[in-house]
């Protein structure tokens, strides 16, 4: 994953027209990677992860100029403003629950039926379920690594930790997965 170079960001920030669409090139991939690991493909609500990270790069867009490189690196900086725009289409969502459609359709409708949704979604529970019982650090630590595909850099980068030390957070992180995830299998067929 390429990492927008800093003296880029800050001719960015000062109004570089051509710095920021390289920058908004460079964090687009980023902010996919991070929302489709977040919400999935089609996420909640109807929102694609490509909806999402639109909002993130736009959202980018009108904060760069706020931007000062204090301590914090500018990928830190974009995975907040993705992390809040991921918890904004997951409010919305739980507010609308409606699920209308504009005509009725003339062809037999191929997406999954409501058994594998179902499955899909019991399935996404217990997951949700496995990675709360993880700290804060550890679930983030395996939603970049694993999901979004961060090197351990590139997270410690952004959780402001050694490479080391997130490649320790995820080895105790799977660990503790695979300890919860026999205890719930054994609960579930004693």
């Amino acid at each position: 994953m390429e990492v927008p170079d800093p003296a880029v960001v800050r001719r960015a920030v000062d109004g570089d027209p051509a710095a920021v669409a390289q920058v908004l090139t460079l964090i687009r991939p980023i902010a996919v990677r991070y929302s489709v690991a977040r919400l999935g493909h089609i996420g909640v609500g109807g929102a694609t992860a490509e909806d999402v990270a639109q909002e993130v790069c736009l959202a980018v867009l009108r904060a760069l100029p706020r931007f000062t490189d204090q301590g914090r690196p500018f990928l830190a900086f974009v995975y907040g403003i993705a992390a809040r725009k991921v918890a904004d289409v997951c409010r919305a969502a739980r507010r609308d629950r409606s699920d209308s459609v504009a005509d009725v359709p003339d062809a037999p409708d191929l997406t999954p039926g409501p058994e594998l949704r179902a499955l899909t979604a019991d399935l996404f529970a217990q997951l949700v379920r496995l990675l709360a019982q993880l700290p804060a650090t550890h679930r983030e630590v395996l939603v970049l690594r694993l999901a979004v595909g961060m090197t351990a850099d590139e997270v410690g980068t952004v959780l402001g930790m050694t490479a080391g030390a997130v490649r320790l957070a995820q080895h105790r992180a799977l660990t503790r997965l695979r300890t919860l995830a026999g205890d719930t299998l054994t609960e579930v067929n004693p």
